[in-house]
């Protein structure tokens, strides 16, 4: 539980408990939980309650929530993590590094510090001073160009930038579409204003971001919403503009299996972009990838067939610095059952292996490349020991060293599948949700994650049950009945001494304004009980024994 003694458990910097902002008041009470195998004490992110201040000047207020959490680590250890609002709530922003918020806590939470909205930093806010100081100020309108979708990417160290890394961020406003900027100076303040018109097609949807080990290339790709292609732009000036290359990930070939040909079309998932930066001297160094999930052929895809075939999207030609990118794809996996059980992922490691993992709702599978993505191994389950027979969704998979991966995703405590209400949240004696579905955070590990079998180290990253009832896996497709209260996905993210930190969701505490917003209603386990969800995060105490840093470069 939360500790309530500790106002700040996890000393952290900038919240709005400590500025004022949002009149003070924040999204949940601090929370740190215990810590669980291997993992630090879970520790909420600071979040104004409410966005802006209701004064006269500004009469109206959004209650200001955390979703899809991503982060990044630097090549100098600078731990980054962003969440969404939601449209037209824009997008927050935390960091950690040792040098400059100091050392672990005691506790061995981190004093991160909350970097205010990026996308929203003196656009709107009728006041300077960085992105902080807008975040809940009577004269700040709440509103930003983005918050329905958000990623980042981290460069190399500048040479010119006193070898500060590039931190670039996007955020989607469905219309005008997406909104980017970047910070050179460790997020503390970001360029103004942000580029409201990034994509060079309008109509567009979740944008992902990656960045190579240069200080200014950024690759993003997002959907164009009318074709359903996987659109890909190059920024050569850290993520500002993205007019310095251009590719569509889905080739000719595929475009017909994975593309929207007719209203019937079921078209695609696509995962995040994922560039080569490997510092071994491979060859593969530049290559780009993209993940998604289709039908397995064109009549599938023009009969609104399932989207049970995996694909990767591979570039040998990115890394030129060529205007036009083009794509080959490979088919991964083609299943019984569906894969769009959003999102798929995608990482490489240090020597070009590339990996790529999804869900079928019920388990989690990954399947590896060592030829840069031309062939495939045949697909492994992940999850292992109490989570087989359970539902398991949201993957997310990071790489570094050689074979080295580490998976996360959800699982529950129930099994059946995670948008049926009957099954995740059956109705309890007592009235309370103690009966329905439950659900961790999990994290498997593999030093050889490239082999043909590679096997896994499983463990329980959260320290708390995060998340109660069903989990929706179809996006913007989710009804009321169930819940995407989670979002879509979470994140990990390696260090620079190999361990995973995780950034997820977490909505297991009841709302300060469950009083106002369900009266009657605020006890944690009441099904009424109004709450919203906050970004938490928990890293890896030790790197595990036996990672390879040595070995043959992907050919």
């Amino acid at each position: 539980m939360a500790q309530s003694a500790f106002p700040n458990p996890a000393n952290e910097h900038a919240c709005p408990s400590q500025t004022g902002a949002g009149g003070g008041a924040e999204a949940i009470p601090a929370f740190v939980g215990s810590g669980s195998d291997g993992f630090s004490p879970n520790q909420s992110l600071c979040l104004p309650q409410l966005a802006p201040v209701p004064t006269g000047l500004s009469p109206l207020a959004f209650i200001v929530q955390g979703l899809e959490p991503g982060d990044r680590v630097d090549s100098q250890g600078m731990i980054y993590v962003e969440s969404i609002r939601g449209v037209p709530g824009g997008v927050d922003l935390w960091r950690w590094s040792q040098p400059i918020e100091g050392a672990p806590n005691a506790n061995g939470t981190l004093p991160f510090k909350y970097e205010g909205q990026p996308d929203n930093c003196g656009i709107f806010g009728l006041t300077g001073g960085g992105c902080v100081n807008n975040v809940g100020s009577p004269t700040n309108l709440g509103v930003a160009p983005g918050g329905g979708d958000a990623d980042i990417a981290v460069n190399a160290p500048d040479p010119n930038n006193s070898a500060i890394p590039n931190v670039a961020l996007t955020s989607l406003a469905l219309v005008p579409g997406v909104t980017a900027t970047n910070s050179r100076n460790r997020g503390d303040t970001f360029f103004t204003p942000p580029n409201v018109l990034s994509a060079q097609v309008a109509g567009d949807d979740r944008m992902w971001n990656d960045a190579p080990d240069d200080p200014s290339t950024v690759y993003m790709s997002y959907h164009d919403v009318t074709t359903f292609n996987i659109e890909v732009q190059r920024s050569n000036n850290g993520g500002l503009t993205y007019l310095a290359g251009a590719g569509e990930a889905i080739d000719a070939a595929t475009f017909p299996a994975a593309g929207s040909l007719l209203p019937t079309s079921s078209a695609n998932v696509a995962a995040q972009i994922k560039v080569d930066r490997n510092t071994s001297s491979c060859p593969s160094k530049g290559n780009l990838y993209v993940a998604f999930v289709a039908p397995d052929s064109v009549t599938e895809n023009m009969a609104s067939g399932p989207l049970r075939s995996v694909y990767v999207a591979v570039s040998t030609d990115a890394g030129l610095d060529v205007p036009t990118i083009t794509f080959t794809d490979h088919k991964v996996f083609a299943g019984p059952a569906g894969a769009a059980n959003i999102f798929p992922a995608l990482a490489v490691d240090n020597f070009g292996n590339v990996y790529t993992v999804w869900s079928d709702n019920q388990n989690i599978f990954l399947s590896s490349s060592s030829d840069l993505g031309n062939t495939w191994t045949s697909p492994v389950r992940v999850n292992r020991d109490g989570t087989v027979g359970k539902s398991n969704v949201f993957p997310w998979i990071a790489a570094d060293a050689y074979g080295h991966v580490v998976v996360t995703w959800l699982g529950s405590s129930l099994p059946g599948n995670s948008n049926d209400v009957a099954a995740m949240q059956p109705a309890c004696a007592d009235g309370t949700t103690n009966c329905w579905a439950q659900w961790s955070v999990y994290a498997a590990e593999s030093v050889n994650g490239n082999a043909a079998v590679p096997s896994f180290t499983q463990r329980t990253a959260s320290d708390h049950f995060i998340h109660a009832g069903t989990v929706c896996t179809n996006g913007t497709g989710c009804s009321n009945g169930d819940s995407r209260a989670l979002a879509d996905f979470f994140q990990v993210a390696l260090d620079t001494q190999h361990r995973a930190n995780v950034a997820f969701a977490d909505d297991h505490l009841a709302s300060p304004l469950c009083s106002q917003q369900s009266p009657g209603h605020c006890a944690n386990n009441d099904p009424q009980t109004f709450r919203v969800a906050v970004p938490y995060f928990t890293y890896q105490l030790k790197p595990t024994k036996h990672i390879v840093t040595t070995g043959l470069c992907a050919r």
